[in-house]
């Protein structure tokens, strides 16, 4: 049969059909959002990148000497499993540089689920089940695996220049513990305002900065342990801090996707918003 013959009959069997066949035109999902603390849902805001290749990121801190940010990311989660947790190296505009930096190797390397990070004087630390962990921030050698008895889920940190670290517990005991350079581990801060704390963070006055998810409380204590000032950030359920050297302090609420900004003696301001998990 001719070609053109064959055309013509397939044309009729398909107008013969109960629909028209034609190209679907293409449409796009809509942005990344997330419902906010009065239950409604927000786009991402436009000053918000997204970007992959990383398992569970709970937190990023920045290495100001290779001008990168590093990430740490949990490993199979699953009860049992081999122990992968690992860093990557990203570049500042979120690029990525070294998927996988510490773990890339596992010699003589203990790194289960990392969670919340902080460097200090040329050591990365972080915490993982149990432990508090520090890792020579140029080579990324292991230094030390400090165990923290009584601990359920360790989960924010911040290290003093001295070396002693601050870490939150989030479940039950809700508490902040202390890691003295000599190994010493102890309850540094207990009750009060504290509901289900997360992230922590060092002041330029070497104080410590505390904020919880269960409210929206951002908690200031002097290394003695006493309160220094309570403030409140725009929402609750709050995970990432920073603070800046003017006292600026940066939340971000991992359970409604803002982040905060709270300029010394100023109430909270939202400025970024619609962001799923912004641990």
């Amino acid at each position: 049969m001719h070609h053109s013959i064959k055309i013509k009959l397939l044309a009729l069997a398909l107008s013969a059909l109960p629909f028209q066949l034609s190209a679907q035109e293409f449409i796009a999902g809509e942005p990344l959002s997330s419902v906010n603390e009065a239950g409604v849902t927000m786009p991402m805001s436009d000053n918000v990148k997204v970007f992959g290749s990383f398992h569970f990121t709970e937190s990023c801190t920045f290495d100001a000497d290779k001008n990168l940010i590093l990430a740490m990311n949990a490993g199979n989660r699953a009860e049992g499993a081999e122990q992968d947790g690992f860093v990557s190296l990203i570049n500042p505009d979120g690029s990525v540089h070294t998927a996988k930096w510490i773990g890339a190797t596992r010699d003589g390397l203990e790194l289960h689920n990392p969670l919340g990070s902080a460097v200090s004087n040329g050591v990365l630390y972080t915490v993982d089940i149990g432990y508090l962990r520090a890792y020579d921030l140029a080579t990324g050698s292991p230094i030390s695996s400090v165990p923290v008895p009584g601990s359920t889920i360790l989960n924010g940190i911040a290290v003093a220049d001295d070396g002693t670290a601050y870490i939150s517990n989030s479940r039950d005991p809700e508490l902040i513990y202390q890691v003295t350079p000599d190994g010493s581990a102890s309850v540094f801060a207990q009750g009060g305002d504290l509901n289900v704390p997360n992230g922590v963070a060092m002041d330029m006055d070497g104080n410590i900065v505390v904020v919880n998810i269960g409210n929206n409380t951002v908690i200031t204590y002097a290394p003695n342990g006493d309160l220094v000032r309570t403030e409140y950030a725009a929402e609750a359920g709050n995970d990432g801090l920073v603070v800046t050297a003017d006292g600026t302090k940066y939340v971000s609420s991992v359970r409604f996707g803002s982040v905060s900004r709270i300029r010394p003696g100023q109430d909270a301001e939202i400025i970024a918003s619609g962001i799923p998990s912004a641990a």
